[in-house]
């Protein structure tokens, strides 16, 4: 094995994640960490990591093949094309840039270095999703019609850069990007035809602090989206809608059920009492025409994004996380902004 030697850019939260995972890889070597904090570098020392005095210094490092920026997301930009020019492969962490035109630009750079570029999209690996995606794709509930995914917390946004629009604070960029690149990339077959979408600034005027999209893509599916900051009790992780069956899913933990149609044909009822009311299509189904059924065991095995890094420089293997990908969660993600702001539905080109 020829390891790909490795140096990251931000040892903040992020950064951390990364070289700590790196140091553990064989593929990897960690070189060392660069950060515009003079507190983090002595943090980085402190655990006996390699620092650089500048990010000249790292770029000069002949030895160093890849870099990983996990910087503020306003800096994602030109710290990866000047890395891309030096010579170096390059992970963004997520999002990859501030919008589109900024990653139009990165990306006529990787072509025109020859570099791999590409996005740490995490989120792709988690065993919740995967477990959705396993139901939705194996067709266990039959044709799914809706699909809802959220994540919510009740502490505002964090009171760091986060806050800060400038350095591309809010929500929609930071656990947004996760939640509408799950979406897309499960419907990567499917055109993705509208977005609707409203922000929530509670806690902060400056940066959406939560948001809410529907999108329709082409094939039938409504996929909702919903990430908020101030919710004290939580709905959950995701809830799906087949047409002979509905499926909850509750946390990352993956508690839930799949509850399933086995008789179609007997939807007789007796009516119920319902408020000051009666009603029969409410009345829930009798045990005899439905049953529940444990959620499938779909395994995640994040380092595979790893795994592919390494086949892809040195192997010349496809990277996982596309360009093409990565355009299309970013032209969602202004679509997002864009419907926010006006109040309206957005038509979704994925020709543009």
């Amino acid at each position: 094995m020829n390891p790909i030697k490795v140096a990251v850019v931000g040892y903040g939260g992020m950064g951390g994640w990364h070289t700590e995972r790196i140091a553990k890889m064989d593929k990897f070597t960690l070189t060392g960490v660069w950060d515009i904090d003079p507190a983090q570098l002595n943090n980085a020392r402190a655990c006996g990591i390699h620092t650089y005095t500048s990010y000249a210094d790292l770029l000069a490092d002949d030895s160093v093949e890849l870099v990983v920026v996990a910087t503020w997301n306003d800096v994602h930009k030109p710290l990866c094309i000047e890395a891309m020019r030096a010579g170096k492969n390059v992970i963004s962490e997520k999002p990859v840039a501030m919008n589109l035109k900024e990653l139009d630009e990165m990306i006529a750079v990787s072509h025109e270095t020859g570099k791999l570029f590409t996005v740490h999209q995490n989120r792709r690996w988690d065993e919740d999703y995967l477990t959705m995606r396993a139901i939705a794709e194996q067709n266990l509930l039959g044709k799914v019609f809706r699909i809802e995914s959220r994540v919510q917390g009740s502490r505002g946004i964090p009171g760091d850069w986060r806050r800060e629009k400038g350095h591309g604070g809010g929500m929609v960029l930071d656990w947004g990007v996760h939640l509408l690149d799950q979406a897309l990339t499960m419907n990567d077959q499917s055109p993705l035809q509208s977005v609707y979408a409203q922000e929530t600034h509670i806690t902060n005027d400056e940066c959406d602090d939560g948001f809410y999209c529907e999108l329709q893509f082409a094939n039938g599916l409504h996929y909702s989206v919903e990430v908020t900051t101030n919710n004290f009790i939580s709905l959950p992780r995701w809830y799906i809608l087949g047409e002979n069956g509905s499926t909850v899913i509750e946390d990352w933990d993956l508690h839930g059920k799949m509850t399933l149609v086995h008789n179609w044909d007997k939807i007789d009822s007796v009516p119920i009492k319902a408020g000051t009311g009666i009603t029969k299509t409410m009345a829930p189904r009798t045990d005899e025409t439905i049953h529940d059924a444990p959620l499938p065991q779909v395994h995640g095995q994040w380092t595979a994004y790893y795994d592919n890094i390494y086949d892809a420089i040195r192997n010349g293997a496809p990277q996982t996380v596309t360009h093409r990908q990565m355009r299309r969660c970013l032209k969602l993600i202004e679509a997002v902004f864009a419907s926010a702001k006006t109040n309206r539905v957005v038509p979704f080109d994925e020709d543009a």
